[in-house]
This record gives structure tokens, sequence and C-alpha cells, in this order.
């Protein structure tokens, strides 16, 4: 996979925090200086998809004054799939020891980067954080949402045979070398089924996952990608990729 370029190349460290964005100007500098002081050891590589309200720009004006941060610029608005493999493909030539995905909005609140960094610590190749284990809450989320989200990840779940409550989940921790064991760069998926296809990958490869409950708050600012359409997507692939699988495991019966 070809590298896009990049602008000020950050000093070595061994996590990097990798967020896609499109149109997220409002967002990047709390978050920013959130992440930062959440974790000031770890860099941030902003994957931006040519935000028309200057979000890479605002990015890049901020480095200075937060420290450690990196933007890649893509040419276009290309999917989220593709964001993450363009940062994960960055992240591993840079040589970082763990890669950490969340969105920009602060939905994901940085002050869990430290519980995912720990599991990681502790033997785990992936720490997802999640809604659906104990500990972890929705809040303010009405009540059709929340039985929509819950149920299309149980829905998930059970037709892939994953051991993980939220399959959906945006906010992770990899171990590097998990990365390159499950081939993320052929992965396909390139909406918010790209989670389930790596979650899926994961468990195919006898990945030691853990969850780690966090609380997912709403954004205040901004407009959400999150439309009807792209769950209807995901559960169709999922649902696709579900009988794929069942089909496999009768003809190798």
């Amino acid at each position: 996979m070809p590298t896009p370029d990049v602008t000020s190349a950050p000093s070595p460290a061994s996590t990097v925090v990798v967020v896609p964005t499109f149109q997220e100007r409002e967002n990047i500098e709390p978050f920013l200086r959130a992440v930062r002081a959440a974790a000031p050891d770890v860099d941030v590589l902003i994957v931006d998809d040519n935000s028309p309200d200057g979000t890479a720009d605002l990015a890049e004006k901020l480095a200075d004054d937060v420290g450690r941060v990196e933007v890649l610029r893509r040419a276009v608005k290309d999917g989220l799939g593709n964001a993450y493999r363009a940062g994960f493909a960055v992240a591993l030539d840079r040589g970082y020891d763990q890669i950490i995905q969340m969105d920009a909005d602060l939905s994901h609140d940085p002050g869990s980067i430290a519980d995912l960094r720990a599991r990681l610590d502790q033997g785990a190749d992936v720490a997802i954080g999640s809604r659906y284990v104990p500990g972890g809450a929705t809040p303010h989320w009405p009540l059709r949402r929340r039985l929509l989200s819950r149920w299309g990840n149980r829905y998930t779940t059970l037709l892939l045979g994953l051991p993980v409550r939220d399959a959906t989940s945006g906010f992770r921790a990899y171990k590097a070398t998990t990365l390159r064991e499950i081939r993320f760069d052929t992965t396909r998926a390139n909406g918010y089924a790209f989670q389930m296809e790596v979650a899926a990958r994961l468990v195919d490869h006898h990945c030691q996952v853990e969850e780690v409950p966090i609380t997912f708050t709403d954004r205040v600012r901004g407009t959400s990608k999150m439309s009807a359409a792209i769950m209807v997507e995901s559960l169709a692939l999922a649902t696709r990729w579900g009988i794929r699988n069942r089909l496999g495991r009768l003809r190798h019966r």
C-alpha cells in the first residue's frame, strides 16, 4: 500500500493515536488538547480526507503548541476503512509498538486511553473500548438508538460467532504485531463495517481480545457521519460474511 505524503514527522514514541477526520474543525482543538492532557507521551496522527472546513490546516497550526501531532492529508473523502488502512500503514512503517484508533468528536473520552494501553501492557493483543460490558454506558441516548445499536451488535456477534460485546466500537488499542498478523491491509470494508471485519479477523487469528468499559458521549459540535443507510449497509455485510462462513464450514465438513 503506498504511503501518502505527510507533514511534520513526529519524534519516535511507542504509541500513536490514529484519528480519521472529515469536517471536524469545531472539535479538533479540544480533542487534541484533551489527548495531550490525558496521554502526554503519545503521538497523534490525524488522517484527514480533504475537509473543506480546514480541519487539517487547524491541526497543523496546533501541532507546535500541542506537540507530537502529525497530519496525513488524503486527496478525497474515501471512507472510514480506507482512512484507517492508510493511518495504520504509516504507523507500522514508523515502528510504533501500540496503535490506538478513536474518533475526533470527543465521543471517545481520551481519559480512557490509559486503560486501553494498560490492557496491552498486561498481555492483550487488542483492547476494545466497549459500551456493552459492565461499567460501559451510552448516556443521553434515546431508547430507539440504544436498542438499535445494542441489538445490531448482538446480531453481528451471534452471526459471526464473535466473543465480543461491542464489535462496532471505534475506540481500540492494538499491538502493532497484531495488525500485521491479521493483515489489516487486505480488509475490504470501507464504512463502519470496517470495525466488524477487523473484529472477525482478530477472532479468526485467536488474538487475545479484551473489552474495557467506556462511556460513549454524543458529539456536541458538528454533524454525525452515522446514518440509517450506513447501519443497514454494515448489517448487510455482516449477514453476507455470516452466510459465507457457514457455507465454508459446511463445505469443509
